[in-house]
């Protein structure tokens, strides 16, 4: 079992390690960043679940909060999160915190609606940690900027593609 838990983080050390290589592909452009604005938090909850080597789905329900100054109430949408790539393993509750960013302060009621896509890595030996910088929304214009870390609870490294989709 010992051995098994070192391997586990081993492997989990060396997905993370890789993660900044590949994050940059997936990034808000520099450009686009300094046109973009943080107008809120979005917050995701998954019950967790398990992994399987090609991948997961887990279902999410999402708060998001809009920024001092921002228009708007919180507004809660539900979805589900789906990783492409190395996914192995037993997780529990999950929670994942963002900035959102977009073009102007001006968003709208069900503007963060639609498919994001961006890279993700995890690894998880009891307490783990994990980032997801995701890109899309309704008019392709929102950005996910991972606020903190993600925290789970189990045993799980996943590296891959993630995929969003909000409704």
């Amino acid at each position: 079992m010992l051995r098994r838990l070192a391997a586990a983080a081993a492997l989990a050390g060396a997905a993370l390690a890789v993660l900044p290589l590949a994050a940059p592909q997936f990034a808000v452009p520099q450009a686009a960043a300094s046109s973009h604005t943080e107008v809120g938090v979005l917050e995701c909850v998954s019950a967790g679940g398990t992994g399987f080597i090609v991948g997961s789905i887990r279902d999410v329900t999402c708060t998001f909060r809009p920024s001092p100054g921002v228009p708007g109430q919180p507004e809660q949408y539900v979805g589900n999160i789906r990783r492409f790539g190395l996914d192995l393993g037993v997780t529990e509750r999950t929670v994942m915190v963002w900035s959102v960013l977009a073009p102007s302060r001006n968003i709208g009621r069900g503007d963060l609606v639609g498919d994001y896509v961006g890279v993700s890595g995890q690894a998880t030996v009891g307490a783990g940690v994990g980032a997801n910088v995701l890109l899309g929304g309704s008019n392709k214009t929102i950005s996910l900027q991972p606020l903190s870390v993600e925290g789970s609870l189990g045993l799980n490294i996943a590296l891959g593609v993630a995929d969003l989709h909000l409704r």
